[in-house]
């Protein structure tokens, strides 16, 4: 996983509510087994329409999804992270999250920032109305910045850490890569160990 430390780019507005698993990758995806290429099914029923704002030339290369209230609601499929990740997404401003989706985002380094509603909605007029406006999602300072805004965001210390630090489950686990072995080590031998002889 990446270090995550300043985000800054333009953003899409995805002025919707309740956005769940499913929408974000529909369930034929998860066929797959490795965790590259699914930005390609990315809100894959919704692009059907040419007017929905992915498909929008003027956000191209968008960095930072601005989005409404509940997002990632819905089944616990990372999936939905990956496809995110994969199609150039790095930060998600939000009113709330699945706990679920939130937990997996920061899993792989795709931040996701929980602002009061008010922020949100002026983030999602201005960039609507300038496509070129660019956002900034500092998270050694806790602010979002940028297109009209200043607020600051809350994140618990532990998650800002891993993600400032680029630290996935295996490489929290390899902090202690030391320990691990020398447990390995005083393991009796009738008994499975990783050690190798």
């Amino acid at each position: 996983m990446e270090p995550v430390h300043v985000v800054q780019g333009r953003a899409l507005p995805l002025d919707r509510s309740d956005v769940d698993t499913d929408q974000i990758i529909p369930a034929h995806w998860l066929k797959r087994v490795e965790r590259t290429g699914f930005g390609a099914g990315l809100f894959e029923s919704w692009r059907q329409d040419p007017g929905f704002v992915l498909n929008d030339a003027r956000y191209e290369g968008a960095t930072i999804l601005v989005t409404g209230p509940n997002f990632g609601c819905g089944s616990s499929r990372e999936h939905a992270v990956w496809a995110l990740e994969d199609h150039g997404f790095r930060a998600i401003l939000a009113p709330s999250f699945a706990d679920i989706f939130r937990n997996n985002c920061t899993k792989v380094g795709l931040l996701p920032v929980q602002l009061p509603e008010t922020a949100t909605r002026e983030l999602l007029a201005a960039v609507s109305a300038d496509p070129s406006l660019e956002i900034t999602v500092d998270l050694e300072g806790k602010r979002v910045s940028g297109a009209g805004i200043d607020e600051r965001f809350e994140i618990d210390g532990s998650t800002r850490r891993r993600l400032l630090e680029g630290l996935d489950d295996i490489g929290l686990s390899l902090q202690h890569e030391g320990e691990i072995e020398a447990f390995e080590r005083g393991r009796p031998s009738r008994l499975p160990s990783l050690a190798r002889p």
